[in-house]
């Protein structure tokens, strides 16, 4: 075990306790120079960066370049009228879990077709045992369960039980309701 050194704490507390003195001066040669400094505009950076943004300029457009930006713009609303949207009455819907030695935790459940792979839970803390998903759902009933370590099926202990499937695997029941 550790030994201390007397004579060396003895010396440090000595050190320690000497009084220190402070330059008098120092404060006045402090505000000296503070108050050579500069008078600050008001506003500031933010006040400079809104005056760059917002003075006048001409942008010169060739007729390439204006075509090109309307095709830009045309292939962006294209893309966006594509892209599936999530109906109006979906939210996200957050789940939480306690596994205190787990590696890997998923949640599995009828919106995800029981696939561990696909909605894999993220640690709160990263020594923490607390587990944590949020998704988006529609509203309606459904059936799911934590994948722990990828073997062990663990039921919602806050949320009601599922009534026994088929498989004889633990699940809860969740109801998402509508606006």
């Amino acid at each position: 075990m550790f030994e201390p050194d007397e004579e060396l704490i003895g010396r440090v507390v000595r050190q320690l306790r000497r009084p220190v003195t402070v330059d008098a001066g120092l404060d006045a040669r402090v505000m000296e120079q503070v108050r050579r400094l500069p008078p600050r505009r008001a506003g500031g950076a933010a006040h400079a960066a809104w005056g760059w943004l917002t003075r006048p300029r001409t942008v010169p457009f060739l007729p390439l370049g204006a075509l090109a930006v309307a095709a830009v713009f045309v292939a962006v609303v294209l893309w966006r009228l594509d892209r599936p949207s999530r109906p109006a009455s979906m939210s996200e819907f957050g789940f939480v879990v306690v596994a205190p030695r787990a590696t890997t935790v998923s949640l599995v459940g009828d919106f995800n077709d029981w696939d561990g792979a696909r909605t894999p839970m993220q640690r709160v803390r990263k020594d923490e045992s607390v587990w944590t998903a949020v998704i988006p759902l529609t509203p309606g009933r459904y059936r799911y369960a934590f994948l722990v370590d990828g073997v062990r099926w663990l039921a919602d202990p806050a949320a009601p039980a599922a009534r026994d499937d088929e498989y004889g695997a633990p699940s809860s029941v969740v109801t998402v309701g509508g606006s």
